[in-house]
């Protein structure tokens, strides 16, 4: 492998891992205002909203309800503030069941 693409390829690894290293390594030292603090534990749950929604619809065209009992799983997990991982893997789960089912 030519030297320079070996070269190119490890800076743009380590430009792409700084920006996301910085926040693990500086979030520690900061302090926070309740409100704030309470905007970051939501943003995993907002960010799977986001995710998810499209998928709700798009799962399964002839069979809408697959989507809609996955959605609607990891939706109430999500209201009791379950974690992501639990909220994805339940609706999964459920999707599942309901696919062995019908």
């Amino acid at each position: 492998m030519n030297t320079n693409i070996l070269i190119l390829i490890l800076g743009m690894a380590i430009v792409t891992y700084i920006p996301r290293a910085m926040p693990a390594v500086l979030i520690d030292k900061m302090k926070f205002t309740p409100k704030a603090e309470k905007f970051l534990r939501l943003i995993p749950y907002t960010a799977m909203a986001a995710l998810i929604f499209p998928g709700v619809f798009s799962v399964d065209s002839a069979r809408l309800e697959i989507g809609i009992v996955g959605g609607t799983v990891a939706g109430v997990l999500a209201w009791k503030k379950l974690p992501v991982m639990v909220c994805v893997l339940a609706a999964i789960a459920a999707d599942f069941i309901l696919y062995l089912v019908i």
